[in-house]
């Protein structure tokens, strides 16, 4: 089999097999591009009062479970805590992706909205599907994708490549 017709089945057959892997990586890389513009991906940051957080962590625990959305009725269900004093705000993620934002200076309840961006993340990655996913579904796929771009780069310049080669066969025979 000659290289050229090996290089076109590799290039066709990659494309399909990594189509739906990239597909969906692509699709959910641009929602994630735009995940703090876009309210429904992620709730966007109100600014509390102050600058330096007066209420602790019991405090603020109180403060969001009473929230009934989120389902918090212990540390268990809590996800994460992204505390910003520059803009007096504390982020609670529930395990269940709702986002409670509280003023650190008053322990006010700013906002209560559901995040999508951790879920696009996880399909993003692959770990939606199974933690190992990236190992059997995107890494398979970035590599796939590694050799069509070099199966493209060839076919894009093969004919140039052959059209010099028949210039200096001819150039040699005169």
């Amino acid at each position: 089999m000659k290289l050229s017709v090996l290089n076109r089945k590799v290039h066709n057959w990659g494309s399909i097999i990594v189509a739906v892997p990239l597909l969906l990586i692509i699709g959910s890389g641009m929602l994630l591009l735009l995940k703090k513009d876009i309210s429904w991906i992620q709730p966007p940051t109100i600014k509390g009062q102050g600058k330096i957080p007066v209420i602790g962590f019991e405090q603020l625990f109180v403060v969001v479970s009473k929230v009934k959305e989120a389902e918090i009725t212990s540390w268990g269900d809590v996800k994460r805590i992204d505390i910003q004093p520059d803009k007096g705000l504390a982020k609670v993620t529930a395990a269940n992706n709702y986002e409670i934002q509280v003023d650190t200076e008053t322990g006010k309840i700013m906002q209560v909205a559901y995040r999508r961006s951790d879920l696009i993340e996880s399909l993003h990655d692959g770990t939606f599907f199974h933690d190992n996913a990236k190992y059997f579904v995107s890494l398979p796929s970035a590599i796939t994708l590694f050799v069509l771009l070099v199966t493209g780069i060839i076919l894009f310049f093969q004919p140039y490549y052959m059209k010099y080669k028949r210039k200096q066969k001819k150039m040699l025979r005169a």
